[in-house]
Parts: C-alpha cells; sequence; structure tokens
C-alpha cells in the first residue's frame, strides 16, 4: 500500500468514526422508570402513534402488566422542524416489594398471582441493570397520586451518580383529580413536564424538552 493509499484510508476510518459518533448523538435511547400504572406503557405507545408505527405494550389496570424490557428502535418524530429519533425501553414497574396477595383483588388464582409476582420481582432487577445502557431517561409519575409514594430518591440519586439525564413526567394531567403541584412541590429542584399520554396532552412539550435536554 502506498503513502497516500495509507492516508487516504486513515481520512476513511476517521471520518466513518466521527459519523458514527454523530449518529449516535441523534438517536438517544430513553428508559422508562416509574412505579406500576403511573403510564409507562401508556407513553410508549403514545410515541409509537406519533411515529406512526405499532403500539408497544398492552395497558391493564393489574399492577406489574409490563414484567420484561419492552424496546422500539428508530421512533420518530418531528419537533421544531427537524426529526427526533428515539430507541425506547418501556420498562417494568420499580416497586419497594412486591406481594402476590395484591394480585388476588383483580381476579387471578393464587398460582397465577405468585407467578406474576416472581416475574414483576425478576422485572424490577433487570429495570435497574438496564442504567447501564440507556443514554437518558423519563421518570413517569401519576399526578392523581401521592407523589411521596412513587419518588424513588435511591433511583434517581443512581441516575445523577451516573450523569444520565432525566426528566420528570407528571402523566394523567387530563383527570379532574390531578395535581402537578404536589409533585413540584416534593421535587423543587427537579422541572417537570406534566402530560396525558391517554389524550396526547402537552406531548409537543415533551418532545421539546427531550430533543433540548437528553440529547
Amino acid at each position: 500500500m502506498s503513502i497516500i493509499q495509507d492516508i487516504k484510508k486513515r481520512f476513511q476510518n476517521l471520518f466513518k468514526y466521527f459519523q458514527s459518533w454523530f449518529s449516535k448523538k441523534n438517536e438517544i435511547t430513553i428508559g422508562f422508570f416509574g412505579c406500576p400504572n403511573v403510564g409507562k406503557t401508556a407513553l410508549a405507545n403514545r410515541m409509537c402513534v406519533d411515529a406512526g408505527v405499532d403500539p408497544m405494550g398492552n395497558v391493564s389496570v393489574i399492577p406489574h402488566e409490563t414484567r420484561e424490557v419492552l424496546r422500539k428502535e428508530g421512533i420518530k418524530v418531528k419537533i421544531n422542524g427537524s426529526n427526533l429519533s428515539m430507541n425506547i425501553l418501556d420498562l417494568p414497574g420499580v416497586a419497594i416489594k412486591v406481594d402476590y396477595r395484591e394480585f388476588l383483588n383483580y381476579g387471578l388464582s393464587v398460582d397465577e398471582a405468585q407467578e406474576r409476582a416472581r416475574e414483576a420481582t425478576k422485572g424490577i432487577v433487570e429495570a435497574l441493570k438496564i442504567m447501564e445502557k440507556i443514554d437518558a431517561a423519563l421518570i413517569i409519575l401519576d399526578a392523581t397520586d401521592d407523589p411521596r409514594k412513587q419518588v424513588n430518591i435511591t433511583l434517581l440519586g443512581a441516575m445523577e451518580a451516573r450523569d444520565i439525564p432525566f426528566i420528570i413526567v407528571a402523566n394523567k394531567n387530563d383527570l379532574e383529580n390531578a395535581d402537578v403541584g404536589k409533585i413540584k412541590k416534593v421535587l423543587p429542584e427537579y422541572s417537570v413536564v406534566e402530560i396525558s399520554a391517554l389524550k396526547g396532552n402537552n406531548m409537543e412539550i415533551l418532545y421539546g424538552e427531550i430533543s433540548k435536554r437528553l440529547r
């Protein structure tokens, strides 16, 4: 190989490296964290619908419907005239403990409830491990419920220690008993984006914040 060919090859490799680097910056992987039934899957489905692709998962009133990591790649939405490209991870609800007896209230048999509890516990472990593989996160809270029962300070601290940028999302603002002010009071040091994943309220604002703060 001649010197000129060698130099040309080096420049080609350097170009591919920077091309790959910029590509990664333009497409981010976002994990959806939160307690069970706060609307993580509903939000993931809303983003899929906005991007014109099939919904991501099933939504249920039974806690821990999502018990394994669900992934959807290449979610593209228009924001401020440009494309926002995301890989989204719908994660199992993070809870301090899972008691199989809570599922009995929803008509599950003892065997079904115990199996669901085992799967949910495994899912929580997977959700925490996923922090090593994401670029950013959405911390989703239910605006109709007490935020003090939902906020996981350890989880927020772990993300800050790993320099993982995140946005606090107050979901279900379409409901009459929603009170985003309570969330802002409990988390005064963070900005909060209030949305309704079900109705699609304020999704443009959320996409704008993702584009501005998480990329």
